[in-house]
């Protein structure tokens, strides 16, 4: 699974490096955040016809369909390998993908003889992270003529050597060359952008143990991507 990012790099700067145009809305400095968990905000970068547009969502999917939106809270991650079939996420695999960009994530430790400390992981060429995503936009059925919320979840796959052991899903993390491929469902099959959804090459991500800090999202700051000493049980 994935449920903690850092994502600090500003709107303006992310549209820049994804060659996008930031949304009507979407403040250009906006609020950077070394410990974004669900419910809270995310960026998406889509390209429903043809012009690449990098928006604000809420994380957690939230299906157009949905009457309750609780349902939210457990659909801030999907499986790559069910994504085309499952039915809160079946319409935006073939319809809304997303990418979305981020700074790092975070997972916990779950090897055996060691505590379950935090580690942050980053791309290995200090390059943006990039991950596949579906967004959805709701509108409250019990509302009177109700604002659309935009809503996105990241795609998670079989772990790579990168994670080391840490944890058994990642977020699939596409490469630059890969983007056009996943956004374009006019141009690009199903069954091409599933192959996609795959742990990324060997090499793609490092990682470092960081303070238990990071497990509140009440605390912020550059201070919880700093590196502690990897603990042990013994």
């Amino acid at each position: 699974m994935c449920g903690r990012v850092a994502l600090f790099t500003p709107p303006v700067r992310l549209a820049k490096l994804l060659d996008a145009t930031l949304a009507a809305g979407v403040d250009p400095e906006g609020h950077p955040s070394w410990n974004v968990g669900p419910q809270r905000r995310l960026f998406g970068l889509t390209e429903p016809d043809g012009v690449r547009t990098l928006d604000s969502y809420r994380w957690g999917l939230l299906p157009s369909w949905a009457k309750d939106p609780a349902i939210a809270n457990r659909l801030f991650n999907a499986r790559g390998e069910t994504v085309a079939e499952k039915p809160s996420f079946r319409s935006a695999f073939a319809k809304r993908p997303c990418v979305i960009p981020v700074d790092g994530f975070y997972e916990w430790d779950h090897r055996p003889g060691r505590n379950k400390q935090p580690n942050y992981f980053t791309r290995s060429d200090g390059q943006l992270m990039l991950f596949a995503g579906l967004y959805e936009q709701w509108r409250d059925p019990n509302a009177e003529d109700p604002a659309p919320l935009k809503t996105c979840t990241i795609i998670t796959t079989t772990p790579s050597k990168d994670m080391d052991e840490i944890h058994d899903r990642m977020p699939v993390v596409l490469s630059a060359a890969d983007v056009e491929t996943w956004l374009n469902v006019k141009d690009y099959g199903a069954d091409e952008r599933a192959q996609l959804l795959c742990p990324a090459p060997v090499g793609t991500l490092v990682h470092y143990g960081v303070d238990n800090a990071v497990g509140s999202v009440r605390n912020d700051g550059p201070e919880l991507i700093e590196r502690t000493e990897t603990q042990s049980l013994f």
